[in-house]
C-alpha cells in the first residue's frame, strides 16, 4: 500500500493541483462539526516505518502533550506560512519506492513527492513548538483514486489539512478525499484505520432543510 501510495501522488500533483483552490479560510471560518475517527489498528505504511528509523525524534510520541491545537490568528498564520513554505521549497518529482531501497520519506529534501510535502510540514511545526499528538500524518485516496498522503493538524475548530495540491487549508471533511488511514495520536510510530463519516441527515435536518425550500 505504501508503495502504492507513494509512487503515484506525484501523478496527482501533475493533474490536479493546477486547479486547486488558493484561498484558506479564517480560523473563524474553520468550524467542521465532526473529526476523523480512528478505527480498528492497521498496519502502518512501510516507508513509514522506515522513516522512523532514520528520523526517530519525528516519531516520539509525548503523553503529556495537547491532543488538539488551539485554533487563533496566530496558529493559523503559522500552519499557512508552513504550508506554503514547503510547497514552494520541494520540487515535485517521482519516487519510484523499489525493492533496492534507494528512495523514502525526506524531510526537506530539493525534490520530492507528497510523502517528503507531508512529513517535512510535519517536521517544520514539531520544531515550532506545536504538540505531535495533533499532528497526523494519514493516506487518502483522491477522487480518481489515486493514492495520497497529507497532514492533518487536529484543531480546537475540528481537524484541518495540509495538503501540497494546494495553498488553502481545509475541513477534512471538504476535501473530497476518501480516507484509509492515520497515524495514532497516542504513539506516532502506529496507525488506524478511518472509520467512514456518518452521512446519514438527522430528522431535525431535513426538517431544517425543507423549510429553507
Amino acid at each position: 500500500m505504501a508503495r502504492y501510495v507513494s509512487s503515484i501522488c506525484f501523478a496527482v500533483l501533475v493533474t490536479c493541483a493546477g486547479g486547486a483552490d488558493a484561498r484558506s479560510r479564517s480560523p473563524q471560518d474553520l468550524n467542521p462539526s465532526t473529526s476523523i475517527v480512528d478505527a480498528s489498528p492497521t498496519l502502518a505504511p512501510f516507508q513509514h516505518v522506515r522513516f522512523c528509523l532514520r528520523y526517530p525524534s519525528d516519531c516520539k510520541s509525548n503523553p503529556t502533550e495537547d491532543e488538539h491545537i488551539d485554533l487563533n490568528a496566530e496558529t493559523f498564520e503559522l500552519l499557512k506560512r508552513v504550508n506554503h513554505d514547503v510547497n514552494a521549497s520541494i520540487t515535485p518529482v517521482l519516487k519510484s519506492y523499489g525493492s533496492d531501497l534507494q528512495d523514502g520519506w525526506t524531510i526537506a529534501p530539493v525534490t520530492g513527492d507528497c510523502n517528503d510535502y507531508a512529513v517535512t510540514k510535519r517536521h517544520g511545526l514539531l520544531a515550532s513548538g506545536l504538540p505531535g499528538k495533533a499532528l497526523r500524518l494519514s493516506v487518502v485516496k483522491t477522487s480518481s483514486g489515486i493514492g495520497h498522503l497529507v497532514l492533518v493538524v487536529v484543531t480546537t475548530k475540528g481537524d484541518i489539512v495540509m495538503d501540497n495540491l494546494t495553498e488553502a487549508i481545509r475541513p477534512w471533511q471538504n476535501t473530497g478525499y476518501h480516507w484509509l488511514k492515520i497515524q495514532s495520536a497516542n504513539d506516532a510510530r502506529l496507525w488506524y484505520e478511518v472509520k467512514a463519516p456518518d452521512t446519514s441527515v438527522s430528522q431535525a435536518d431535513r426538517k431544517v432543510r425543507l423549510a429553507d425550500r
